[in-house]
């Protein structure tokens, strides 16, 4: 088999942002490099979204490079925007896009001359370069409390809620201190539902302008970060909660009021620190998701501090210069994604020109 020369694993943002500027900077694709999705379509994790979340309530879409985004109808549903608006980049540019393809594992081959990345239908493709644009989506994080077992109500994440109608008239429970809590929160409520709402901590408003000053300053604390080696922080622990108009009504009607930390579930609710019981119908785990990293096991490129140690350039991994990481970090964010798409493929291509990398016995590229 050919041994492409960049392979990008991942069609959102940040991977069709890496595929088009490999083609801009002389890769051919089909012969030189392929993106590998696992989806059925166009899309990315935008596809997987509930119809409630509309275009005028989703964080803000950035465009893509050579194709801006035009501005639709705001009460549409933001899954459908994006479906049709990557569907076009992919067609616009002939992107050579392989889906379904599910990629399992990212390993060296035998003789250490490339990676070798498997999908877990069985087949397989040999690159000089790989460009991992997974993003979180498949990696929901539901974190550990005693009791949570028990629950004989529906324990649900963020990534499994469909419409807020479906809890009407039900006592829920929202876990978690970001903005898909809040807006989980003034949906439910609308809904019909009793909603109750836990953070860890007291939830961290802010009313610093999100202008691009402030971008620049929680991008450099996210890199710091991974620049050490240290899993990156929470998209509201990096940011802040913005206090808009529509969130401090919420507050004001008392349903953006967390009831602080949880204690313990029980089979019929919950346990607050302050000792109050909650009876609860469900459960509804807004707590995040972790970098999809599974499939880069075998390269063994974490941290003992479960981090990846990258580069200045913020894209490449230390320990297999072969590798970019994209949709990590600081490009975890739809602008950041675009900009890492092509710091990726610069540190790519320019990785191409450099040669062949050894790779010790061990596995470790020095």
């Amino acid at each position: 088999m050919a041994v492409l020369k960049a392979l990008v694993i991942g069609a959102g943002q940040a991977g069709l942002s890496a595929a088009y500027w490999l083609a801009q900077r002389g890769l051919t694709p089909w012969e030189d490099f392929v993106v590998l999705d696992a989806n059925g379509g166009p899309g990315g994790a935008w596809r997987h979204r509930w119809d409630s979340l509309t275009f005028d309530s989703a964080h803000h879409l950035h465009s893509l490079p050579g194709l801006p985004l035009e501005v639709p109808d705001p009460h549409e549903p933001a899954s459908a925007v994006v479906r049709r608006y990557y569907g076009e980049f992919e067609r616009r540019f002939a992107l050579p896009i392989v889906r379904p393809a599910k990629v399992a594992a990212v390993e060296r081959t035998h003789d250490g001359a490339a990676l070798l990345v498997r999908a877990a239908d069985g087949r397989s493709w040999p690159a000089d370069t790989v460009i991992s644009a997974t993003g979180t989506w498949d990696s929901p994080y539901w974190p550990h409390y005693p009791g949570r077992e028990t629950f004989r109500g529906r324990q649900l994440h963020t990534r499994d809620f469909v419409a807020a109608e479906e809890f009407a008239g039900k006592r829920i429970l929202v876990m978690g201190g970001g903005t898909s809590a809040l807006q989980f929160l003034l949906q439910l409520d609308a809904a019909g539902a009793h909603t109750f709402w836990s953070t860890r901590r007291p939830p961290q408003w802010t009313e610093a302008p999100f202008d691009a000053d402030w971008g620049v300053d929680v991008e450099r604390r996210v890199n710091d970060r991974t620049r050490a080696g240290l899993p990156p922080l929470s998209v509201s622990a990096a940011t802040g909660l913005p206090l808009t108009e529509q969130y401090l009504a919420g507050m004001h009607s008392g349903v953006l009021v967390s009831r602080g930390p949880l204690e313990r579930i029980t089979p019929t609710g919950a346990i607050l620190a302050d000792g109050t019981g909650l009876e609860l119908d469900a459960i509804l785990w807004a707590t995040g998701f972790r970098a999809s990293l599974g499939h880069l096991a075998p390269l063994h490129v974490r941290e003992p501090g479960g981090g990846v140690l990258m580069g200045r350039d913020g894209v490449t991994v230390v320990r297999e210069p072969r590798l970019f990481l994209v949709g990590y970090g600081a490009s975890a964010s739809t602008v950041g994604a675009t900009r890492a798409g092509r710091a990726a493929a610069v540190a790519a291509t320019r990785q191409l020109r450099r040669g062949p990398v050894r790779a010790e016995a061990a596995g470790v590229v020095r």
